[in-house]
């Protein structure tokens, strides 16, 4: 990884999914002996319901709950 010139990073896709970390999560950083240590805010929301605002709004069919059921039970 390079830190870009505004000092931004990427942090790989599979630690984000792994540690919950989705777009707007609260980061704060530590400065270590070794290093500067990454986490997650004090006070953040637990991670189903980051998931759930963060998907919320984002569906693109145009279904009603009637017809969604009727896929999920596999009835017509």
């Amino acid at each position: 990884m390079r830190i870009t010139s505004k000092g931004q990073v990427t942090i790989p896709q599979e630690i984000r999914e792994q540690r919950g970390l989705l777009p707007q999560t609260e980061v704060e950083f530590e400065l270590t002996e070794n290093g500067v240590l990454l986490k997650k805010a004090p006070g953040v929301r637990p991670r189903g319901r980051a998931i759930v605002q963060h998907l919320r709004r984002r569906g693109d069919v145009q279904l009603s709950t009637d017809e969604i059921l009727a896929l999920t039970r596999g009835t017509e």
